[in-house]
C-alpha cells in the first residue's frame, strides 16, 4: 500500500513537473512570438486613438472598450481557428498571407506620407465633431477601428504563429490565446490612457498645490505633441514592419539577394560602429524597401481611380 503510494506520487509530481515545464514553454513561446510583432503592435496603438476624437470624454473608455472587444473577437474567433488551420494543412501558405499583410502596411505608410507631402495635401483634414451626432455614429466609428484592427490582428497572429511553428498544434493554440490576450491588454490598455491623460492633466491643473497644477498644465499641453508624434511613430512602423516582412519573405521564397545585401550592410555597420547601428541600417533598409513598394501601390491605386473617375 505504501509502496503503490508513493508510486502514485511520484507520477502526480512528474505530471505536475512536465505541466510546469509545458507552461514555461508556452510563457515563453508567447513572449517570443509578441516581441515579433512589436512593430504591428505600435502601429495598431498609433492608430486606434483617432477613433475617439470629437467624442465626449465620458464616451471615450466606453468606446475603446468597445474596440478592444471586437479586436479580442477578430483574434480568437476569427483568425486564430484559420492560422492554425493553414499551419496544419496549408504552412506553405503563411509566408505569402504575411507578404501580402505587409504589403498593405507599406502602401497604408505610404499613402499616409502622401497626404503629408503630395500636392495639394497639407496633412489630414479635420473631421466634423462627432459629439453631438449620436449613437449611430458612435456605432460607426466603432465598426470602422474593428474592421482596420482585423487587418493588424490578422498581421500580428500571423506572425506570432510564424515563430512558434515548430511546437506542437496545442501549444501553439494556447501560445496564440496568450499573445491574443496580452497584447489587446495592452494596446487599448495603452491607448486608454493616452486618451484619458489630458483629462488628467486639467483635473491636475486646477489643483491648489503649485507643484501639481503646473504638472497638470504640462500634461495638458504635452498631449497633443504626444499624438502628432505617435501618429508619426505609426506610419515609421507600418513601412519599417511592412519592407521587413517583405524582405524576410522573398528570402523564404528563395529571392534571397536583397535580403542578404541589406543582411550584409547590417554586419558592416555593426563591425563599424555596433550592434544597434547595424539594427538601424537594417530598419532603414526595411522602411525603404516599405516606402517604394506602398508607393508603386499608391501610385497604381491613384490611376486606377482616376481611369474610373473618367
Amino acid at each position: 500500500m505504501s509502496a503503490g503510494l508513493t508510486a502514485l506520487l511520484d507520477d502526480v509530481a512528474a505530471l505536475a513537473r512536465a505541466a510546469a515545464a509545458s507552461v514555461d514553454d508556452v510563457a515563453a513561446g508567447a513572449s517570443r512570438a509578441s516581441m515579433k510583432a512589436a512593430g504591428v503592435i505600435v502601429d495598431d496603438a498609433a492608430v486606434t486613438p483617432r477613433y475617439v476624437e470629437g467624442i465626449r470624454p465620458e464616451r471615450e473608455l466606453a468606446m475603446i472598450r468597445r474596440i478592444a472587444t471586437g479586436s479580442l473577437r477578430n483574434k480568437l474567433v476569427f483568425i486564430l481557428p484559420a492560422a492554425l488551420l493553414l499551419s496544419e494543412l496549408l504552412p506553405w501558405l503563411l509566408t505569402p498571407i504575411l507578404m501580402v499583410g505587409g504589403t498593405y502596411l507599406c502602401f497604408e505608410g505610404a499613402e499616409k506620407l502622401w497626404e503629408l507631402v503630395g500636392p495639394g495635401h497639407h496633412g489630414h483634414e479635420a473631421e466634423a465633431p462627432v459629439t453631438a451626432q449620436g449613437q449611430e455614429r458612435e456605432d460607426e466609428l466603432v465598426a470602422g477601428a474593428i474592421r482596420t484592427d482585423l487587418i493588424l490582428s490578422a498581421e500580428i497572429m500571423v506572425i506570432a504563429l510564424d515563430e512558434v511553428t515548430d511546437e506542437a498544434l496545442l501549444a501553439r493554440a494556447l501560445i496564440l490565446v496568450v499573445v491574443a490576450l496580452a497584447i489587446t491588454a495592452g494596446v487599448y490598455g495603452a491607448v486608454a490612457m493616452i486618451v484619458k491623460m489630458d483629462d488628467v492633466g486639467l483635473r491636475l491643473a486646477r489643483s491648489a498645490r503649485a507643484r501639481v497644477a503646473r504638472l497638470g498644465r504640462g500634461l495638458a499641453h504635452a498631449m497633443p505633441v504626444v499624438m502628432s508624434v505617435l501618429s508619426k511613430v505609426g506610419v515609421a512602423a507600418m513601412l519599417w514592419v511592412g519592407g521587413h516582412i517583405l524582405l524576410v519573405g522573398l528570402d523564404e521564397l528563395g529571392l534571397s539577394w536583397l535580403y542578404e545585401t541589406v543582411h550584409h550592410a547590417e554586419e558592416d555597420v555593426a563591425d563599424a560602429i555596433g550592434g544597434f547601428g547595424g539594427w538601424l541600417a537594417n530598419t532603414a533598409a526595411s522602411a525603404l524597401l516599405g516606402v517604394i513598394v506602398g508607393a508603386v501601390v499608391v501610385a497604381v491605386l491613384h490611376r486606377v481611380q482616376a481611369r474610373k473617375a473618367h
